[in-house]
């Protein structure tokens, strides 16, 4: 199922023994985009630290109940490598957090997760495994290697088409499976009046993160005459197809099921 960004902030994290804070933030990389970590607002509990946990450890959400349960302890957590993130997060700084919890690299393998296509997809041997061949064949990484970006902060960047503006990023959709990002939410009220539409990461040619600008290979044309995006009511699949079909492009499923099938090939060798 497809989850609003805004919608998961505020949702409590609970460990083991207990709730250690709220959402504050999503963190997803701009390679692959996917969430990698979920920025918690730990409160009164750790003096207003703000950690990063990472959708490996989460379980199955509470939706109704707007708790997400992780399985750490509170002192796990509260032990874990202190990472400011009111600045970029580097990869040296991930390194040390995924060894700190016995968590593999997700970068440098065919899975979206490392040696998965999800979170949940990976058992104890996959992570040691996946773990082994990260130091094995991991390279020195720059201190200013970031690629970790806030979804609170790109809310608001500008949206161009090949041939002009469309309108703002409003929020993002994520596949609260796969932790992928499916959808930037583009308000194109600016622009014509219009509604809210769709567009897929793998349609954006390029970011200009220092100037706040997404830039996607479509036309503004086609983008008028998408299929409206209704926040209120959830996407299925037979309006993603339609929204697929309306620009012409394969769906995110069929590629997802061809890496998938790389992903567990590797694995099996």
């Amino acid at each position: 199922m497809l989850r609003n960004v805004k919608d998961l902030r505020g949702y409590a994290i609970r460990a083991t023994d207990g709730v250690m804070g709220e959402v504050d933030d999503l963190y997803f990389d701009d390679e692959h985009w996917a969430i990698r970590y979920l920025v918690v607002d730990t409160g009164s509990w750790l003096s207003g630290r703000k950690v990063l946990i990472s959708p490996l450890a989460i379980g199955d959400p509470d939706w109704a109940a707007q708790q997400l349960p992780v399985s750490l302890t509170k002192a796990q957590v509260e032990r874990s490598p202190d990472i400011d993130t009111r600045k970029p997060v580097s990869r040296q700084h991930e390194t040390d957090y995924l060894r700190y919890y016995g968590y593999p690299a997700y970068w440098g393998s065919a899975g979206l997760w490392g040696m998965g296509a999800y979170p949940g997809s990976l058992t104890t041997e996959g992570v040691i495994e996946a773990e082994m061949k990260t130091r094995r064949t991991s390279t020195p990484l720059a201190s200013e290697d970031c690629h970790l970006r806030s979804c609170r902060a790109v809310t608001g960047y500008h949206i161009h088409a090949t041939d002009g503006d469309i309108g703002h990023l409003k929020d993002l959709l994520v596949d609260d499976h796969s932790w992928a990002i499916r959808y930037l939410i583009v308000d194109t009220s600016n622009w014509w009046g219009g509604h809210d539409v769709l567009v897929a990461p793998q349609w954006i040619e390029t970011v200009s993160w220092s100037d706040a600008k997404v830039y996607a290979g479509l036309v503004r044309e086609a983008v008028k005459n998408a299929p409206p995006y209704d926040s209120a009511a959830q996407l299925d699949r037979q309006q993603e197809q339609a929204i697929y079909e309306h620009y012409g492009r394969p769906g995110y499923w069929s590629t997802t099921d061809v890496r998938d099938a790389a992903a567990m090939s590797a694995k099996s060798k």
